[in-house]
């Protein structure tokens, strides 16, 4: 089962942590693990590129652990309210679209929330 961990400080969405294996099929095949792996760069790159934000990621080539973090999605820390709010709102998407996976795909992924607050490390 792939799970992905989404963090949020207060009413922001600021990052994820992805881990596990889906297993609905081997390696290579595993539709929902090729979905999570598209949005997580469509994330990234957009953040990235679309933004001119800066994103931290991690990605254990071994487990497929993956961490996305980035500091312009909580207000104190972004150069504008509307970048702010279009950073936040992307994990939010991610976050409502992993739940609507959820539906079809419950043996195979799990998605939570957990409130915290950005790490600046």
């Amino acid at each position: 089962m792939t799970r992905v961990v989404f963090y949020k400080d207060g009413d922001s969405y600021y990052g994820f942590h992805e881990f596990g294996h889906a297993g609905l099929d081997e390696v290579g095949k595993d539709i929902v693990c090729a979905a999570i792996s598209a949005m997580t760069m469509l994330i990234i790159n957009t953040i990235e590129v679309v933004w001119a934000s800066d994103v931290k990621y991690e990605i254990d080539d071994e487990t497929t652990d993956i961490t996305v973090t980035a500091k312009e999605a909580i207000p104190e820390y972004a150069e504008t309210g509307e970048k702010q709010f279009a950073i936040s709102g992307l994990f939010y998407s991610y976050y409502l679209q992993l739940c609507d996976m959820m539906e079809d795909y419950y043996d195979y992924l799990d998605v939570d929330v957990e409130e915290k607050p950005y790490d600046l490390e």
